[in-house]
């Protein structure tokens, strides 16, 4: 009997029932009836005509998955023509080729395509299963899509591809892994937080940091509370099974106003049903300090003294040798322990339980953090999987103690020729200077060591997460699936500082013990959507259908404090807060996919911020995408053996921005005076209250955004490829401006006024380059170049745009300014001339650029940018049977960095401020012989271009050691080595502007990790 014959375009709908290799499926009557009269059908109906009239030959053969189970309804094709086949309930094809034929391809739904040449009259051929289209799903906003299907730019990084090591925060997790991604941690301590930056930012005063959603439930963008440090920190990194980065407006814009900045979505470790599984790992290492201000050394510096000083500076020298960076940094200890257990409590019950405990001293002498969490996760399932449940509760409790890190600048700074102690009781016994009556010298350098040990300041900050994730899929509408999530996030954190009265800093005014707090934070969220899922077979089409609705709010309240003395005397105070908004939604999401290549997608939501005034308060924020799988074509079949995937995207969107400002900058808002503000009526002061300033007309900041992409696959996913150009246009920019004197109480207001443009370039290379049983081989590379200009400025279309200065204060001057065209936090600097003879810069010497003759504020110009132009990642892995070797580096090319600390311990006026003290000096002193600081020379701006190599990790799997044990162990070691021209402590900084940096500890950890 002579097999029935399909062409090769047998409707993907068919095979897509159920992604289930044939071999899991168990095929009723009525399925195998339908079966035999498709293939009757097809028969009759589409027999390849594309066959008659040439010389053809017989060829047959089975397909098979690589167990060897039949693939029912596999497509068999001739390539380069439409003659083809489907294979029959035994897998079995036969088909008539040309003559001239020199390939098959055979492709079936979850199993990698293969192209085969034609060497014999009977092929047999068997496919395998392609992991990643099965596996790589990625979750985006209120729902997860195969990657391959994704119209808008996202990057998603699972737990094998995280950074190892002692990581503190999630983070640090992706840092470098993700192109158009900047992390900036904010130094060495271990409570330090970080800024993010997808794709730059795209406001000025407003937010510049992404949306944080963590299973589901958006966190508040800034939302730390008193005494978390890094508030983020307060999630265990090994409870994350994956992290999710939206940087397009097309998938960001299902977030509405919260997404101009992108959105990270954080996924955590679920419940498995493949047994009880325990696991404990525990991470011990040691932290030593890397580079610190390059100051003079105790010979320079005594050298100096007495080249340049004055008799009475010469006599403050003294005999000792003291290397203050060694009295005040130390080699710190850190264990990081997490435990778990997973599996099924019932047939219809996963579960994970997790604790974990976290220890970390700071390099600083008393900085160090502890945190303890646990997670438990429940995820049943009743009526056959129809319901769903995910029940996830997470708690954090972290005990914080704060270093006074003004001793950094101590270290730095101070006399190396005196001791650390005195030899007497004064003072707590620490060296401090005196004036001729023993009292403490007004603005004198305080002991560094003395203010790390006088000054404690601790803290408690306690955080509970839960949500309750619903989902129904409605048996009766097939394709229906009803959703629902509740969610709840709790934080409150308290603290207590203490100062004996001896302490130096605190001498005249009789120590501190004061507690502040407690704040609490509160975010619920309730969320209810819809989702309709089907397959049109008669046009060979996809529908997904999304609708929704999300209710948050956000409270914050302070009780009022008092700073007290240790005598109980109040020395200032803090008034009690109560600070709410809401903010409501309503959102829709189309996703449709034509032919398997051609893909569609349509986002609307609308928000109502209650930070915006009732005529203001809703936004609507649409976007759309298209993509075409090109490798789908008929055409491109030629090519499928080496490209497998190739698709083009493009996307538009709107998203909005409102976080950052105040809850109540619409209206009017009274807030009590300060201390030593009061007034005085019947001869006692009183507390008054004064206006603040207001802006009824606030309205929503926009930010509109086009995306062109390109992903591409070669040999099976062996290698892909990715690459992202956009453009960003703010309007309506939240910004702090001035206004005319007299409108309001204020000379600065909140406005919506200006624009800031922004473009960029991302690519993304994954190589699978090795993968044998013995050696395997993998690296990704990626790079983001990116510009943002401000546009405009003003409140009047066309009038000029004037500069405002911004930025850190270095006494009374910013190096900073907003300004139209330029990048912003641009530096606007003063152009230091040099003799044309030694080549050293000369003191208050600048170039006249405007030409009048002097040198005047108009002699200021821009000159560059703290943001770079490039920021570069790789990651690379290579094992060997059962050792590992990985290590992950970053570079940023094109960053400018103001060295603060060398121009304000650089002059010789710095030397000593008093009769009674001497301060060390920077070693660009050397250099310049500067006698007062030149605040705004561009002789400090450098190149912040630099290569650090942050992890480095060695791993030995010993497998199993006995019947139910797995051993792993790796040795890491955290920021390997930093290469850059800069000559400060460290190139890498969030403002520009390098004034005393914690910094950046080497740490170098053991990790076990046991697997039952």
């Amino acid at each position: 009997m002579t097999e029935p014959k399909l062409i090769a375009w047998m409707p993907h709908s068919m095979a897509s029932h159920s992604p289930v290799p044939a071999r899991r499926q168990k095929a009723g009557g009525v399925q195998l009836l339908w079966r035999c009269v498709w293939l009757l059908l097809t028969t009759v109906l589409l027999y390849p005509t594309g066959a008659f009239g040439q010389n053809t030959k017989k060829i047959t053969g089975t397909v098979s998955d690589d167990t060897g189970t039949p693939l029912i309804g596999a497509t068999v094709q001739v390539v380069g023509t439409t003659v083809g086949t489907a294979t029959d309930l035994n897998g079995a094809y036969q088909l008539d080729v040309p003559t001239t034929a020199a390939q098959l391809i055979v492709s079936y739904v979850g199993y990698v395509t293969q192209t085969v040449d034609i060497t014999a009259d009977v092929m047999n051929i068997t496919l395998r299963t392609d992991a990643q289209s099965v596996e790589e799903v990625v979750v985006i906003g209120y729902g997860v899509r195969k990657k391959n299907d994704l119209t808008g730019s996202v990057a998603s990084v699972s737990e094998k591809d995280f950074n190892k090591g002692m990581i503190s925060s999630p983070e640090a997790l992706v840092n470098g892994k993700i192109a158009g991604v900047q992390i900036v941690n904010g130094g060495g301590s271990p409570t330090a937080g970080s800024t993010i930056r997808i794709r730059g930012g795209a406001s000025l005063n407003a937010s510049n940091d992404p949306l944080i959603v963590l299973d589901g439930v958006p966190m508040e963008v800034g939302g730390s509370v008193s005494g978390s440090g890094n508030f983020l920190s307060l999630i265990n990194p090994n409870d994350i099974e994956s992290m999710t980065v939206l940087k397009d407006a097309s998938s960001t814009a299902i977030y509405g106003s919260r997404a101009s900045n992108g959105v990270i979505i954080i996924t955590t470790k679920k419940g498995s049903g493949d047994g009880l599984k325990l696991s404990f790992q525990t991470t011990n290492s040691l932290s030593t300090k890397t580079r610190t201000a390059d100051m003079l050394s105790t010979d320079e510096f005594i050298s100096i003294v007495n080249q340049y000083g004055t008799d009475r500076q010469k006599s403050l020298l003294g005999t000792a040798r003291t290397d203050w960076n060694d009295e005040i940094y130390q080699l710190a200890f850190g264990t990081d322990n997490n435990l778990s257990l997973s599996g099924r409590a019932a047939k219809w019950l996963p579960f994970r339980i997790s604790a974990g405990a976290y220890y970390q001293d700071g390099i600083l002498k008393t900085d160090n953090a502890r945190r303890f969490t646990g997670n438990l996760n429940l995820s049943p399932t009743f009526f056959q999987n129809d319901l769903r449940f995910n029940i996830s509760l997470k708690g954090a409790y972290s005990k914080n103690r704060f270093a006074d890190t003004s001793a950094i600048w101590g270290g730095a700074t101070l006399n190396p020729t005196i001791p650390v102690y005195s030899g007497s009781d004064a003072f707590g016994g620490y060296t401090e200077a005196v004036d001729n009556n023993g009292a403490p010298v007004t603005g004198a350098l305080v002991n560094a060591v003395g203010r790390l040990n006088q000054h404690e300041s601790t803290s408690d900050v306690y955080r509970v997460v839960g949500n309750v994730d619903i989902d129904w899929n409605v048996r009766w509408v097939k394709g229906l699936r009803l959703h629902a999530t509740g969610g709840y996030d709790w934080s409150q954190g308290e603290g207590h500082i203490y100062v004996p009265k001896a302490a130096y800093a605190y001498y005249t005014t009789g120590g501190r013990d004061y507690d502040y707090g407690p704040q609490c934070n509160y975010n619920r969220l309730l969320t209810l959507y819809a989702n309709y899922n089907r397959d049109i077979e008669a046009i060979r089409s996809n529908i997904d259908l999304t609708v929704g609705y999300d209710y948050q709010f956000w409270k914050y309240t302070t009780p009022f404090y008092a700073e007290l003395n240790v005598d109980g005397v109040q020395q200032s105070s803090t008034a009690a807060t109560d600070q709410r908004h809401a903010l409501i939604s309503y959102y829709g999401r189309m996703n449709y996919t034509l032919m398997d290549r051609y893909l569609l997608t349509v986002t609307m939501r609308r928000d109502g911020s209650s930070r915006f005034s009732k005529d203001n308060r809703w936004g609507t924020f649409p976007s759309v995408a298209l993509a075409w799988r090109i490798s789908k074509e008929e055409f491109f079949a030629p090519l499928r053996r080496v490209v497998n995937d190739l698709k083009l995207r493009i996307s538009y969107g709107v998203t909005g921005q409102q976080d950052g400002i105040t809850n109540y900058g619409y209206i009017p808002v009274y807030t009590p005076g300060l201390d030593g503000a009061q007034y005085q009526f019947g001869g006692s002061p009183v507390y008054t209250y004064r206006p603040e300033a207001y802006n009824p007309e606030l309205k929503w900041e926009t930010t509109k955004a086009w995306n062109y992409g390109l992903d591409l696959a070669l040999h099976d996913n062996r290698i892909t490829f990715s690459a992202d150009y956009y453009t960003r246009k703010t309007e309506n920019l939240l910004a702090t401006v001035p206004v005319p004197a007299g409108t309001n109480f204020d000379k600065l207001l909140l406005e919506n006024v200006g624009n800031v443009d922004s473009q960029g370039i991302e690519l993304s290379l994954t190589a699978h380059i090795l993968n044998t049983k013995d050696w395997s081989w993998t690296a990704s590379a990626n790079a983001s170049w990116q510009q943002i200009r401000i546009r405009n400025l003003t409140l009047t279309p066309g009038a000029p745009s004037p500069d405002t200065e911004v930025g850190p204060w270095i006494d009374a001057y910013q190096m900073q300014v907003f300004s139209t065209d330029y990048a912003p936090y641009s530096f606007y600097l003063y152009k230091q001339l040099y003799d044309p003879e030694t080549g050293r810069p000369i003191e208050g010497m600048y170039a006249d650029l405007d030409g009048n003759g002097e040198i005047t504020t108009n002699d200021r110009y821009h000159c560059h940018s703290p943001a770079p132009d490039w920021i570069l990642g790789f990651s690379t892995s290579v094992r060997y049977r059962n050792w590992a070797l990985s290590t992950s580096l970053r570079a940023n090319l094109g960053g400018y960095i103001f060295n603060s600390m060398a121009m304000n311990t650089g002059a010789w006026e710095t030397m000593s401020y008093n009769d009674y003290q001497l301060n060390n000096l920077n070693r660009s002193f050397l250099d310049t012989r500067f006698t007062k600081r030149q605040y705004q020379s561009d002789y400090y701006l450098e190149n912040a271009s630099f290569l650090k190599m942050d992890n480095l990790q060695l791993t030995y799997d010993f497998g199993k050691v006995c019947k139910h044990l797995n051993l792993q162990i790796s040795a890491i070691v955290q920021n390997v080595f930093t290469l850059t021209n800069y000559s400060g402590v460290d190139p890498e900084t969030a403002n520009g502007v390098d004034s005393s940096v914690y910094p950046r500890p080497r740490i170098y950890s053991l990790t076990i990790g046991l697997n039952f």
